[in-house]
């Protein structure tokens, strides 16, 4: 059944296929692919402390996880990314102090010990930037001083300030993970181009290329189309800003 999307609701979706701004491919195996329109999702809880009433489920082209069309007092119409076990006609709010329901949206000071969360702000106004995959959660693991410690997806253990703002439970579709592509051409369909493997190409366009029939690598390690190694080198940069906050790498 095709469901109309909400026309103030969708934006124009300027597709990449993997170039920066200088239009040089940065990405390789991007490209083509079906025509998307951009859901517009609430991420920066602007409704705070008016009751909304979930209204439908959609399926977002641009995301793994599913959206929920809300419909708020005030007479507005969001999208938000659709917890799991959220039930149509399930009244939500975002507001200071609320239920501890799923759904409901609060800052991470007035959230419980141990509870499941997702849609999580990273900077305290800036929108909610973690935790917004198919079937992800976090979990508040203790409060110290102006920060909360949270445990990520990845298994990460990091600090994020009180002040920022969480919605209760898990990203609904947590079945995506099960997905089977079945064909080459669904996997057209989301932009993936063919990737081919280094040691079918010749000597000139890769490292692992050239030889006769199907000659091994002949490197001490896998590389990088650009002699780079592919496999175990640590890419984060030693100082970075964010790394007084990480308590315990997801590694």
């Amino acid at each position: 059944m095709l469901i109309k999307v909400k026309k103030k609701l969708i934006a124009s979706n300027h597709r990449k296929k993997g170039r920066n701004n200088y239009g040089r491919i940065t990405q390789h195996h991007r490209g083509g692919g079906h025509k998307r329109l951009y859901r517009k999702i609430d991420f920066k809880h602007l409704n705070v402390g008016i009751v909304g009433i979930v209204k439908e489920v959609h399926y977002d082209p641009n995301r793994n996880a599913n959206i929920a069309l809300v419909h708020y007092q005030n007479g507005k119409k969001k999208y938000i990314l659709h917890p799991f076990g959220l039930k149509l006609e399930t009244k939500i709010i975002s507001d200071f102090k609320v239920p501890i329901t799923i759904g409901n949206t609060l800052p991470l000071k007035n959230i419980p010990l141990g509870t499941e969360i997702h849609n999580l702000e990273l900077t305290p106004g800036k929108g909610s930037q973690l935790v917004r995959s198919a079937g992800a959660k976090a979990q508040v693991l203790a409060k110290e001083g102006k920060f909360a410690i949270i445990r990520l997806p990845s298994g990460e253990t990091r600090l994020v300030s009180k002040n920022c703002w969480a919605t209760i439970g898990q990203v609904g579709n947590i079945e995506h993970v099960n997905l089977n592509i079945k064909k080459a051409g669904r996997s057209r369909w989301l932009s993936r181009r063919p990737c081919v493997r280094g040691a079918a190409k010749n000597a000139v366009d890769h490292p692992h290329g050239g030889g006769e029939g199907k000659a091994p690598i002949g490197r001490c390690r896998p590389l990088t189309p650009w002699g780079k190694p592919a496999l175990g080198k640590k890419t984060r940069k030693s100082k970075k800003y964010s790394n007084q906050f990480i308590l315990k790498k997801r590694k």
